[in-house]
C-alpha cells in the first residue's frame, strides 16, 4: 500500500511564505494612538508648567500684601484666588486658596477698599475634570498600551484581542490545500510507513471501521531520536489522507500563568472536532507528559501548570468518542519519562518506534535530498550511506546541503564526491582549523598519534576497515582524526570485537610511548572511551570471568539526580573486583597495540613521512603504500579517534 500511494503522489514543494504582516491600517491606527498621547502628554505638561510658574502663597500673606498695596490684579473663584503683585521692582504672578467657607463677598470689599483691579469667575467644571482627572488618565492609559498592553498581546495570544485571547492554542493550522508532504518525501523507515498507512485509510474510509466494530487507536507516540522523521511521518499522513493537521510544539502549552495551558487544551482539542477529520501533533511532548508529583519513578515533584495541563490532555483524550475522525499524533525522543496514565491503552494505544536507518534507509534517505540538488556521476551514494553510520535523517539532509554549499563556494556547477567527503568530515569531526599552526614536533607527535590508531586497526583480527587518517585540525580540539569504515550493518559486537577495539583506542598512545618515550594529553578521549567500553563489558555484559555474568549496572532513571536514585547494590569486595578486572581489560589492549606497533615499526615511518606532507591519507593511499589490498576484518561500526 505503501508503494501504490508514492507511485501516486509526486513530490511537490510546498508554496513559499512568511508570516503575514501587519495591515496598514493597523499601522496607522497605532501612529495616531502615538500622535494623540504625545500631545495630551505635552499639554499637560505645559498646563502644568503653567501652574508651576505661580507663587503658591498662604492666604494670610495674601490679606498682608493686598493692605500693603503691592497686589495689583486678581481673579477671585469660589476656592481660590489668583493674580499679580509687585515684589520691589519685578511683578510675579501668585495663587493662593481661600479657606473653607470664606464668604467672597466680603473679600470683594477688601479688594475694592485697596484699590485692587479684581474680577469675580466662576471656575469651569469641564476645565477642572479635563486637567485634573481625564487627561493624566489617558496618558497613563496610552502608555500602557504601548509598553504593556502591546507586550502581553504578542506574548499571550497575538491578533486583535490581545490578551483576551491568551487563552486561545498556538497550534499552526495547516488546511488540506497545505499539506503537500506524502509517503513519498519519506525514507528509511518502511516499518513505520506500514503502521502508519492504517490511520490514512481510517481518516479516508471511517466507515470501513466502524462497519466492522474496529476501534481505532486514539493516539499514536512515535519515539525515537531526534532528527529520524518524526515530525516529518505526522505530516505526510496528513499530506495523504487530505484532513487538516494541527502542528504545536508541547512547550507552548506552558506559560507564566497557570491554568492558561489547560485553557489552551481545551481551544485546541475543540478547533480540531470542529474540523473532523484532522490530526493533532504535538511535538516533544515530554515538556508536559512527564511523571506527576508521587508517580512511580518520579520522587522530584512537577510544576503545578505542567501537571494541570498534563490532566486536561488526559481529559480530552479520554472525552474522544471512538470513531470521533481527530488522531493525536504525539513525538518524544524521552519515553521513559512520561506519566503512566498517558502511555497506558486508551490514549496512546500504540507506540512506534522510529530508530536511526540502516544502511539501505540511509541510501533511499540521500537520494530524496539528492534530487533537488545537481550531483555529478562520480557521487556514489551507497559509499556514503556506508560512511554514515548511526547518521540520522536530518544529519543526512545537512550532509547534502553542506556539499552543495561546499561547491558553491568554489564557483561549480555540480556537487562532486569531494564535496560530500568533506561534508561528512565537517560532520563528523567538525571545521577545518587552518588557521592553527602547529610545530614540526606537535605535527610529527599527531601524525604518529593517529597513524597508531590506524597501524593497529590494520593488523587486529576484528576492526572495521580504516577509511582516512588526517592531520588537519578540525573542531574544537582534534587535532587529527582517524576513521574507520565498516563494510556492513552490524547490531551486535562479540566479546574479542570489543577488545580489539580498546586496542585501536589505546594505539595512538603506545605509538607516542614508543616512538617519543612520553605520552601527550593527546589520549584522554580514547582513554575515557576505552575505559567506558571496559566498564560496561564486565558491568554490563558479563564479559569477566572474575565478576562473573551478571548486571550490575546503573539502570535508574536517566532524569533522576544520583541523589535521587537506589542506594548501592555492590559490595565493597565486588567493587574491588570490577576495578581489577577493567584494569586489566585496558592493559591487556595497551599491550596488544604496542606489540603491533613494535612489529611494523618500519612501515608506521614510512606512512609518516608520506603523512606529514600529504596531511591526510585515504585507504587507496594504504594499499598503494603496502603494494596490494590490506586484508581487514569486517567490523560493525565506524570508530573515529580524535588527536587532542
Amino acid at each position: 500500500m505503501v508503494d501504490k500511494m508514492r507511485e501516486r503522489r509526486k513530490k511537490t514543494t510546498p508554496p513559499a511564505g512568511g508570516p503575514p504582516k501587519p495591515p496598514d491600517n493597523q499601522r496607522q491606527r497605532n501612529l495616531t494612538i502615538g500622535w494623540i498621547v504625545a500631545g495630551l502628554a505635552v499639554l499637560f505638561i505645559f498646563q502644568t508648567s503653567l501652574v508651576g510658574a505661580r507663587d503658591e502663597i498662604d492666604f494670610s500673606r495674601f490679606l498682608n500684601l493686598v493692605r500693603n498695596g503691592s497686589v495689583t490684579t486678581a481673579t477671585v473663584t469660589d476656592t481660590s484666588v489668583s493674580g499679580e503683585y509687585s515684589d520691589g521692582e519685578d511683578t510675579k504672578e501668585f495663587t493662593t486658596t481661600l479657606p473653607p467657607g470664606y464668604d467672597t463677598f466680603e473679600l470683594g470689599k477688601i479688594l475694592s477698599g485697596n484699590e485692587v483691579d479684581w474680577t469675580g469667575r466662576q471656575p469651569s467644571l469641564w476645565t477642572g475634570l479635563l486637567f485634573g482627572w481625564i487627561l493624566p488618565f489617558a496618558i497613563i492609559g496610552g502608555l500602557y498600551y504601548f509598553f504593556i498592553f502591546r507586550r502581553l498581546r504578542n506574548q499571550m495570544g497575538g491578533g486583535a484581542g490581545g490578551p483576551l485571547q491568551i487563552g486561545k492554542n498556538k497550534a499552526k493550522l495547516y488546511d488540506r490545500t497545505d499539506m503537500k508532504t506524502t509517503f513519498a518525501d519519506v525514507a528509511g523507515v518502511d516499518e513505520v510507513e506500514t503502521e502508519l498507512v492504517e490511520l490514512v485509510d481510517y481518516l479516508k474510509n471511517p466507515k470501513k471501521y466502524e462497519a466492522v466494530g474496529a476501534r481505532i487507536p486514539k493516539g499514536v507516540l512515535l519515539v525515537g531520536p531526534p532528527g529520524t522523521g518524526k515530525t516529518l511521518l505526522a505530516r505526510a499522513i496528513a499530506g495523504e489522507a487530505e484532513v487538516p493537521f494541527f502542528y504545536i510544539a508541547a512547550s507552548e502549552f506552558i506559560e507564566m500563568f497557570v491554568g492558561l495551558g489547560a485553557a489552551r487544551m481545551r481551544d485546541l482539542f475543540q478547533q480540531a472536532r470542529e474540523r473532523a477529520p484532522a490530526i493533532v501533533f504535538m511535538d516533544e511532548i515530554d515538556s508536559i507528559g512527564q511523571a506527576r508529583s508521587g508517580a512511580a519513578g518520579n520522587q522530584l515533584g512537577s510544576h503545578q501548570e505542567q501537571e494541570q495541563t498534563l490532566q486536561q490532555l488526559l481529559t480530552e483524550m479520554d472525552g474522544f468518542e471512538p470513531n470521533s475522525g481527530v488522531i493525536i499524533i504525539a513525538a518524544s525522543n524521552r519515553p521513559e519519562v512520561l506519566d503512566q496514565a498517558l502511555v497506558r491503552p486508551g490514549r496512546f494505544d500504540r507506540q512506534i518506534v522510529v530508530n536511526l536507518p540502516d544502511i539501505k534507509g540511509r541510501e533511499a534517505i540521500l537520494n530524496i535530498h539528492a534530487r533537488d540538488v545537481n550531483v555529478s556521476a562520480d557521487v556514489d551514494l551507497k559509499v556514503i550511506a556506508r560512511r554514515t553510520p548511526g547518521f540520522s535523517g536530518a544529519q543526512l539532509a545537512n550532509i547534502i546541503n553542506e556539499g552543495a554549499l561546499l561547491a558553491a563556494r568554489r564557483d561549480s556547477q555540480v556537487v562532486d564526491m569531494h564535496d560530500i567527503e568533506e561534508a561528512i568530515d565537517r560532520v563528523i569531526a567538525g571545521l577545518e582549523r587552518r588557521s592553527t599552526v602547529l610545530s614540526d614536533k606537535e605535527r610529527r607527535l599527531v601524525a604518529y598519534h593517529e597513524l597508531g590508531h590506524a597501524m593497529v586497526a590494520l593488523f587486529v583480527e576484528n576492526a572495521d576497515p580504516v577509511h582516512r587518517v588526517s592531520i588537519i585540525p578540525r573542531g574544537i580540539g582534534a587535532l587529527g582524526y582517524t576513521q574507520q569504515l565498516p563494510e556492513e550493518e552490524r547490531y551486535l559486537m562479540s566479546e574479542p570485537e570489543l577488545r580489539d577495539r580498546i586496542a585501536v583506542l589505546l594505539g595512538g598512545r603506545s605509538a607516542e610511548d614508543i616512538i617519543f618515550g612520553f605520552a601527550t594529553t593527546g589520549a584522554h578521549d580514547d582513554l575515557r572511551r576505552a575505559t567506558e567500553i571496559a566498564r560496561r563489558m564486565v558491568m554490563e555484559f558479563g564479559m569477566s570471568e572474575v565478576v562473573g555474568p551478571i548486571n550490575i549496572a546503573d539502570n535508574g532513571p536517566r532524569f533522576l539526580s544520583p541523589a535521587f536514585r537506589q542506594g548501592d547494590t555492590v559490595s565493597d569486595e565486588t567493587e574491588v573486583a570490577i576495578d581489577r578486572e577493567v584494569k586489566a581489560i585496558l592493559l591487556e589492549g595497551r599491550d596488544k597495540a604496542r606489540k603491533i606497533i613494535e612489529e611494523h615499526r618500519d612501515d608506521m615511518d614510512g606512512l609518516a613521512e608520506i603523512l606529514l606532507e600529504k596531511e591526510s591519507l585515504d585507504r587507496k593511499d594504504l594499499d598503494a603504500y603496502f603494494g596490494t589490498t590490506v586484508e581487514l576484518a569486517k567490523g560493525s561500526s565506524s570508530e573515529v579517534a580524535p588527536e587532542g
